[in-house]
């Protein structure tokens, strides 16, 4: 018999005070004059306001990936009705964690220290988040765990130390670095999720999953490891060099994104979106809030305008978004968002919440349904 499954709390931790865009480059440090002048036109795009580093002034760091995803699950814990002694799961999700080797799992369960219990690792980019959920939701739903943790967190600041591109950089490829390196922020969330709902507040049933991926459709968009011009030859990536120097020099150690090709992948995420609607799972009338994760402005205002189109457009009013103040937190803003309705705003009884979380690192769009009670 399978159970309903409940996230019962939600947490998140943003490093340090929220920095402004005019403070952006005493924290990041400057490349060149263009890297400046394109640094702007990407903040006109993002309309990103302010974003959280843990990072210090003077180039140092203050935490660490796994630190953070423990803080904020820890956060979590402290607003539900278990303890963490409790919790039997651990799911992680992250763009990249601290090492190599091992992975993201273990070092977060390393910081949390909760005890023995079973972990899931899950790097990929935004939509990691909801690979990892799903993973806590099946378990939970399977009877097989009573209390699963869920962390989506992200370390991006230091890609974007000068250091990174004094090698691989050039006015071919800056723009494919400037749009991370200008949107991108430090922060992580987490949610708990339970097989029964709270006693004393309200309880998110998570009603259902989609995750689609078209890696076989996209070559990869956003990416690091392997130099640009070689993206779609993984016989030359980073590990395939001559040692990490001449791999950096080869400019493949560059975090990167295709603008260009991260346009292309929206008409894809709407028709994903489009066949749910004709299934029946989604019902844009009934939906209350809308949480969708999206990178810029403007890629939010292309999304708008072929929904609208479609005439299976969720009103603009019911769109739920805190990028402009808590800047892209990757895998983590999806839980960042919910901290902020759920916390902060509040939530009703009855209210229906679509989670849309794409990912632009080879064409991934996900979706979670949940309802208020």
């Amino acid at each position: 018999m399978s159970n309903d499954v409940y996230i019962n709390a939600v947490g998140a931790h943003l490093p340090g005070d929220m920095i402004a865009n005019d403070e952006m480059m005493d924290y990041l440090g400057a490349i060149n004059q263009r890297s400046q002048s394109l640094g702007k036109f990407v903040l006109r795009q993002n309309k990103i306001k302010g974003r959280y580093y843990a990072k210090r002034l003077d180039g140092t760091f203050t935490s660490s990936n796994a630190k953070m995803a423990a803080i904020a699950a820890r956060d979590a814990v402290s607003r539900s009705e278990v303890a963490l002694a409790d919790i039997d799961y651990l799911a992680t999700s992250t763009t990249q964690g601290d090492l190599l080797v091992p992975g993201h799992a273990s070092a977060v369960h390393g910081e949390l220290g909760a005890g023995a219990l079973e972990i899931a690792n899950f790097q990929s980019v935004c939509a990691s988040s909801i690979m990892a959920t799903q993973s806590a939701f099946l378990q939970v739903k399977a009877n097989d765990k009573k209390a699963a943790l869920v962390t989506g967190s992200e370390f991006s600041s230091r890609w974007f130390q000068p250091g990174f591109y004094e090698c691989g950089l050039d006015k071919d490829n800056q723009m494919d670095a400037e749009f991370l390196r200008w949107t991108l922020s430090d922060g992580a969330g987490a949610i708990l999720l339970e097989p029964r709902r709270n006693s004393h507040r309200p309880s998110l049933k998570i009603e259902w999953i989609d995750l689609i991926s078209w890696a076989d459709r996209f070559d990869v968009c956003m990416y690091a490891g392997v130099p640009r011009d070689d993206r779609f030859d993984m016989d030359n990536v980073w590990s395939h060099h001559n040692g990490p120097v001449e791999a950096a020099q080869s400019g493949a150690i560059m975090l990167m994104q295709d603008f260009v090709l991260l346009k292309k992948m929206i008409k894809s995420w709407v028709g994903r979106y489009l066949d749910l609607v004709d299934d029946g799972r989604i019902k844009p009338d009934e939906v209350d809030t809308l949480l969708c994760h999206y990178s810029a402005h403007s890629l939010r205002e292309e999304i708008v305008s072929l929904l609208e189109k479609t005439g299976a457009m969720i009103p603009e009013e019911k769109w739920f978004t805190n990028l402009a103040t808590k800047g892209n937190t990757g895998a983590a803003a999806l839980f960042v968002m919910l901290d902020e309705l759920v916390n902060q705003i509040g939530v009703q009884e009855g209210q229906r919440i679509l989670c849309i979380v794409p990912e632009s690192g080879r064409g991934v769009i996900s979706f979670m349904m949940l309802t208020v009670l």
